[in-house]
């Protein structure tokens, strides 16, 4: 199995050796399991461009203290040393983390001989690939397997809210909440645009928009396995129908024309 975390389950407090190693148990009680396979910390202790905050000079890495950063990434190493030597989990992997976050891990691993990190799952879809392809020829020449969340954007991509629907019950309705801080950065102008273009491509070639997306996502180079998430069972046959299908030269002509118009609508 497969777990993320990314404070102490109890205190909410940072990320740490001494968290990672008490959210680890927690983890495995909640799982009922005796170890798992691949713990991934949910995201870093410091800020990411993650989440909104990829465009120009939302945060300064100026003002980032490097030193201390290693310090306590070292630290979170050793922490899920501890884990691995007991048998509780076997390998380790990232997420929301950017490539000088996989650098730095890999690096230390090597110099304190400490897990090295395996995987890192970040978002990355048609509307925003903003790891390619910096991060993602990182991982593939350190052969840090590349797992993209959200392959449908929040399933933005799915076209479920064209045309301003906000189906009850959707991630857009419920994570929507009073001040829209989840569906602010996703739920723009070009965004739906985007939607539409895929929408008629997907038509055009006889998949629906979900697995326009998804088709598209598996065959971009370097992307090892895609995340999906379904909440209905025709949802999941759905997506996992679109791994059998092929990409074809006039399907990906036309999914690149219109990702050149939109290449980060949000």
């Amino acid at each position: 199995g497969i777990s993320r975390s990314n404070t102490k389950p109890t205190t909410g407090g940072p990320l740490s050796g001494a968290a990672v190693i008490e959210a680890v148990d927690a983890s495995l009680k909640r799982l009922q399991t005796d170890y798992i396979d691949l713990y991934q910390l949910h995201w870093p202790g410091r800020i990411t461009p993650h989440f909104g905050k990829h465009w120009p000079n939302n945060q300064s890495f100026a003002e980032v203290d490097a030193a201390a950063e290693e310090a306590n990434m070292l630290d979170v190493l050793q922490g899920l040393d501890t884990c691995v030597k007991a048998g509780k989990i076997r390998f380790c992997g990232l997420s929301d983390d950017t490539t000088w976050g996989i650098a730095t891990y890999l690096n230390l691993a090597e110099k304190h001989d400490l897990p090295r990190m395996v995987t890192i799952q970040n978002e990355f879809n048609l509307l925003m690939a903003k790891d390619w392809p910096y991060l993602i020829e990182h991982c593939a020449m350190e052969d840090v397997a590349y797992l993209p969340w959200s392959p449908l954007a929040t399933g933005i991509l799915t076209g479920k809210y064209r045309n301003g629907a906000l189906p009850k019950g959707s991630r857009l309705d419920i994570m929507g909440g009073p001040n829209q801080r989840h569906r602010l950065f996703r739920d723009r102008e070009l965004s739906h645009h985007a939607v539409e273009a895929y929408c008629e491509v997907a038509a055009k070639h006889n998949v629906t928009p979900a697995q326009l997306a998804l088709i598209w996502c598996d065959n971009v180079s370097g992307v090892t396995s895609s995340i999906i998430g379904a909440t209905t069972m025709a949802q999941l046959k759905e997506d996992m129908a679109a791994f059998d299908m092929l990409l074809t030269d006039e399907m990906a002509k036309d999914i690149s024309a219109v990702f050149e118009k939109f290449p980060q609508p949000f």
